[in-house]
């Protein structure tokens, strides 16, 4: 398996780029992310390397950083997710910001991506939440608050008056708001969202 190329970056597209390693131009499809942070053609580039094997196709996927390629494995095995549509998550998202998504639970800030709907966005924040603690959040990242702050947003502001951690109260307040459908009123959110912390 190829897990890395150091070559000649050649032709770049829209989603792919060719590596030139020796004279052996290797095909490359890569986010937008990874796109841009290469060097102009003819330099060098060293890129990271996921190499794909099907029946009909040999496929290299290609990321500029360890974090987006951990990524795009962890994306990749959520049923409905290929690894397209990996890229395209990983081209709206940065590694940091899709950690974040992540945590806090925000439906919304995956369905904003092309091709993810409102089902898609709920599998991967559910099958993902657990597995996303492995891939190390950026220093600096930080939690997005609730799209258009909201039931939410109140909440966790409100509960970080009473003294609770950003981080711990979230994915609390997120649980609790998508059970109840975002139908909840703010004081409803607070009380279950404290006895959920108390435990």
């Amino acid at each position: 398996m190829i897990a890395q190329l150091t070559g000649l970056v050649g032709q770049v597209e829209a989603d792919r780029c060719v590596v030139d390693v020796h004279g052996v131009g290797y095909l490359v499809h890569a986010s937008t992310r990874t796109l841009a942070a290469l060097p102009h053609p003819p330099e060098v580039a060293r890129v990271l390397v996921e190499t794909v094997v099907r029946e009909d196709a040999f496929l290299l996927y290609g990321f500029a950083e360890p974090a987006e390629r951990d990524w795009f494995r962890l994306l990749t095995t959520v049923q409905g997710v290929g690894a397209k549509l990996a890229l395209g998550i990983l081209s709206a998202l940065s590694p940091a910001d899709l950690a974040a998504v992540i945590a806090a639970a925000d439906k919304a800030g995956l369905t904003r991506v092309s091709g993810v709907g409102a089902r898609l966005a709920e599998r991967i924040l559910s099958e993902l939440r657990g597995k996303a603690g492995r891939i190390a959040v950026p220093p600096g990242a930080v939690l997005p608050a609730a799209a258009g702050g909201g039931v939410e947003a109140d909440a966790l502001l409100a509960l970080a008056g009473l003294g609770f951690r950003r981080a711990e109260a979230q994915p609390v307040v997120a649980r609790i708001v998508a059970r109840l459908d975002d139908k909840a009123d703010l004081d409803v959110v607070i009380r279950e969202s404290l006895r959920d912390l108390a435990k």
